[in-house]
């Protein structure tokens, strides 16, 4: 005589959480390639920019050394908004039953990439904003929608 114990299984979102795994590392990647301008890559920078004073020349009194002031500041935000839409799915991955939570989480950060990434390349951006969409519409996030799987207490 053995008991039957039923456990309710939650569907994992997979397709959300590869989606915004990739969005994660492309916007670290973009993050990458801002940090290369924050900390002055000398093929980059090209001495002070000097092939853009022409184009600084009609903007007026503002200057590139100031705005390159900014970079490592926005090459950090960058980092944290990728990191967030890295953990926000890996978390969503973990625990499909809070799939709205995480799945704003990696929406927020995706769309808050703009500032500090480019947007992931402007990849990681779509792809992060389309696995944060689907993480937060999809319905099978382990309340009454998972799989019921019985477990024998033993024989």
């Amino acid at each position: 005589m053995s008991e039957l114990k039923s456990v309710n299984v939650a569907q994992k979102p997979a397709a959300a959480f590869i989606l915004g795994l990739a969005g994660g590392g492309f916007i670290l990647l973009g993050s990458v390639v801002m940090s290369m301008f924050a900390f002055g890559q000398p093929i980059m920078m090209m001495g002070k920019m000097e092939g853009t004073q022409g184009v600084m020349g009609m903007m007026g009194s503002v200057s590139m050394d100031w705005m390159m002031g900014y970079v490592p500041v926005l090459a950090a935000f960058g980092i944290a908004s990728g990191t967030m839409v890295t953990l926000g799915s890996v978390m969503l991955y973990r625990r499909p039953a809070e799939n709205q939570l995480w799945g704003a989480i990696v929406l927020a950060f995706s769309l808050a990439s703009i500032v500090g990434s480019m947007g992931g390349l402007i990849v990681g951006l779509i792809l992060g904003v389309l696995g944060g969409i689907l993480a937060i519409t999809s319905n099978n996030g382990g309340n009454s929608s998972g799989q019921t799987v019985a477990l024998s207490a033993g024989a």
